[in-house]
């Protein structure tokens, strides 16, 4: 039975397509660096649009789950690692105060 025969599972295939896809678009930052550029105040506003984006995204999953309010605890244990993380703590100690104050305040009884 040769290679070819072998059949190739959908969800690998589409693993595959989707590593090949990330590796080609990752790759594509530094190849076209040199050959495109954005006028100074584009670059400006992309930088803002990703530190935007980020909170964004901090914000909702700090504050909602299931499109109800989380309860102070959560959004706590975030403040715990936003003040640990801006006094720059290491990863790992801002990651376990952040789970251990949320967890303690739960543990409390705080929602």
């Amino acid at each position: 039975m040769s290679a070819a025969a072998i059949p190739l599972p959908p969800a690998l295939a589409a693993m595959l397509a989707l590593a090949a896809g990330t590796f080609l678009l990752r790759l594509s930052g530094p190849a076209l660096r040199a050959r495109v550029t954005l006028p100074e105040r584009a670059g400006k506003l992309l930088e803002v649009s990703a530190v935007l984006l980020l909170a964004a995204l901090a914000a909702t999953s700090a504050l909602t789950e299931d499109r109800a309010f989380t309860g102070p605890a959560r959004p706590l244990g975030v403040l715990t690692g936003g003040v640990l993380a801006w006094r720059r703590a290491p990863f790992l100690v801002v990651v376990l105060a952040s789970a251990g104050t949320t967890a303690l305040l739960r543990l409390a009884g705080v929602p």
